[in-house]
């Protein structure tokens, strides 16, 4: 039973002394590694230079302050349960009295942990947090020597009040459409007085 009309015609001739001491071959191997001698290398000096990055390029991630330098994250846990790698862990905690200052809301993630050796950088956390208050930015996961050190917890994830990371352009033009919709009070505090009775 034949398939297809294609054949190979497999022909034996006689190979000569050359082709017996593969100089023909050793000869083009040679030529194309002296080729390469003449082409513009494209390894970079990194870090004294460093290629251009993509304004969507998906790195290191970042747990954002608000304006007034409360953290955003409420340990909801949506950013976890999106995860398909499963590489975000989170315990969540009460604010107490006098931590006003620390945390928007009355629950926050006592412990934010990212496992960068599993994360795949897919945007999907950042995709589900309702507070805007994980974001993945243009910065380079560092280098390691030990596995431990690949998990990021609170002290490497929540910016410097000091040092704020700009991801203006990680905003999609889709979120910032669906915060001037009215009534959705996307991103806003929660106010028991001004709360909506059905």
């Amino acid at each position: 039973m034949q398939l297809t009309n294609r054949k190979v015609v497999v022909s034996h001739k006689e190979l000569s002394f050359a082709e017996r001491m593969y100089l023909p071959a050793v000869a083009k191997g040679m030529a194309i590694t002296l080729s390469h001698l003449f082409k513009k290398s494209p390894t970079i000096d990194y870090p004294k230079k460093t290629r251009p990055m993509s304004v969507t390029y998906r790195g290191r991630h970042v747990l954002k302050r608000d304006e007034n330098g409360a953290e955003r994250c409420v340990a909801c846990g949506m950013c976890a349960v999106a995860c398909p790698a499963e590489a975000i862990t989170i315990v969540s905690a009460e604010r107490k009295k006098g931590e006003e200052h620390l945390y928007r809301e009355e629950k926050y993630a006592s412990s934010f942990e990212i496992n960068m050796l599993r994360c795949i950088f897919c945007g999907l956390c950042e995709d589900a947090c309702p507070k805007e208050a994980i974001f993945l930015t243009d910065r380079l996961v560092d280098a390691e020597f030990e596995r431990e050190d690949f998990i990021y917890g609170k002290e490497k994830l929540v910016e410097k009040i000091d040092k704020r990371i700009d991801i203006t352009k990680r905003q999609t033009q889709a979120v910032l459409d669906f915060k001037k919709i009215p009534g959705l009070r996307h991103n806003t505090l929660f106010d028991p007085k001004k709360q909506v009775k059905h």
